[in-house]
């Protein structure tokens, strides 16, 4: 929502001040008030009460108040003629209005026999790259709806047929500066490096580790975090000489990492997460441990056990330092200081499992293993409600993309009613756009979904 602070050139009172806003002002603030003092059922574990019942406005508040607009026209306006006017604008107001408002309208999008989207990020307001479980690194356009394989860069190892992993491509990272792409190598094992918007090859990075890299996290533009199933961490360094050198042919370089280290009380390093307000790497191990690591020495720091250890597959972080972690029946919100539990947003839908989380600003977006999205509203504490039904939460259902089921699911199949887990979302810089994609949830399941929502 825009807000601007309007100063009058000519007359007293800019054309926003109007004392019914006042009243408007009070007439909600008494409805939350009735709102909050009614009794339900389970009683909240922390409640906080106002300082005083009066409903009388403090005269600077509503001074305040009546030389303020929220109209998108005066905020524009302002602008344009580079007003001294003081402006405003919370850049999220757009997708949590799209929400609200039930605006969202999916797009299916066909990948042919590709098998299950791991991963995905905006590379631009029309281009979205993600990587599947058949190793494929695509590019999808949304404009004019057509799909790009960039090849997977080959390790040494490769090259000499020994350790050949090909278990998918299970993470898409961008460097802040938006210059550098992070994903998965033809090997599993291995990082590559691609450089934007072109996405040549730059590097691969080997001799690290030697099982499947799950995620990677970006510290700054030059240095990158892996973490893989055989409990290890990697710190890389991806130099500027790197970067600036250019071939006629795509050449790319081999490196090997800074660092490696084990990452202690952990089994199958799962997720990673940069926490940029606290310098911090925060690592999900599939054993139900959180690991916090110092991004500044690349040494562990502590490690905690979550309530749950089951299903611990997704990690997020907000900008103010918020963790959220995916578990089988509920999504788990950490304060970053102490690693203890803020709360714990339970499913809506029972079993349905937690498979990518995300922050928007105030909004955590949760993909869930049954084809559905849910969106948490963290201000309020509860999930975000309709604006045009308010008896309802906001949810939006995934269309059933392809499935190929094995010989011993075609006699089942038919029984069960099927639907995509939604394994990764991202949305695009204006947040009026959202990818969704995934595939089936059993392993032995055969498929793929994408969808574009806006």
């Amino acid at each position: 929502m825009p807000k601007t602070r309007l100063v009058c050139v000519y007359g007293s009172l800019p054309a926003c001040s109007l004392n019914h806003r006042i009243q408007e002002r009070k007439n909600r603030a008494k409805a939350l008030r009735l709102e909050q003092n009614r009794k339900s059922d389970k009683p909240e574990d922390f409640v906080t009460y106002d300082d005083s019942e009066s409903e009388d406005e403090n005269p600077a508040v509503v001074n305040e108040i009546l030389n303020t607009s929220y109209n998108f026209a005066d905020y524009v306006k302002t602008r344009e003629y580079l007003s001294k006017d003081v402006r405003t604008i919370n850049k999220n107001f757009g997708s949590r209005h799209i929400l609200t408002h039930e605006m969202f309208k999916e797009t299916p999008i066909d990948l042919g026999n590709m098998n299950k989207v791991f991963c995905s990020q905006w590379l631009s307001d029309r281009q979205v790259v993600f990587g599947t479980k058949c190793n494929k690194l695509m590019v999808y356009d949304v404009v004019t709806r057509s799909l790009d394989q960039i090849p997977s860069l080959i390790s040494r190892r490769d090259a000499l047929g020994t350790e050949q992993q090909q278990c998918g491509i299970h993470s898409v990272q961008i460097n802040p500066s938006r210059t550098l792409l992070a994903t998965g190598a033809r090997n599993t094992c291995d990082i590559a490096i691609y450089r934007l918007p072109t996405l040549d090859p730059i590097c691969i990075g080997e001799n690290a580790h030697r099982d499947w890299v799950f995620d990677m996290c970006w510290l700054d533009d030059e240095f990158l975090v892996s973490g893989s199933r055989d409990t290890k961490m990697s710190l890389w360094q991806v130099t500027p000489n790197m970067v600036e050198d250019r071939f006629g042919v795509p050449i790319y370089k081999h490196i090997s990492p800074l660092a490696l280290k084990e990452c202690r009380n952990a089994q199958k390093v799962r997720a990673l997460s940069f926490n940029k307000s606290f310098r911090e790497i925060a690592a999900l191990s599939l054993n139900g441990y959180i690991h916090v690591w110092s991004a500044e020495t690349f040494r562990q720091k502590l490690s905690r056990k979550l309530p749950s250890s089951q299903e611990n597959v997704c990690l997020g972080v907000q900008e103010s330092g918020l963790y959220a972690v995916g578990c089988r029946s509920y999504t788990l919100l950490l304060d970053c200081r102490t690693l203890q539990a803020v709360k714990k947003v339970s499913s809506r839908y029972s079993g349905c499992g937690i498979r990518s989380v995300s922050f928007q600003g105030d909004i955590l977006t949760i993909g869930t293993g049954l084809g559905m999205l849910m969106f948490y509203d963290l201000k309020a504490g509860k999930y975000l409600e309709s604006s045009i039904n308010s008896s309802r939460t906001v949810v939006l259902k995934a269309s059933k993309g392809h499935v190929f089921p094995d010989e011993e699911y075609v006699d089942n199949i038919q029984n069960v009613k099927y639907v995509p887990a939604i394994y990764t979302h991202s949305y695009d810089s204006s947040g009026t756009r959202l990818f969704t994609a995934g595939g089936p949830l059993p392993v032995t399941l055969t498929g793929n979904y994408a969808g574009l929502w806006q």
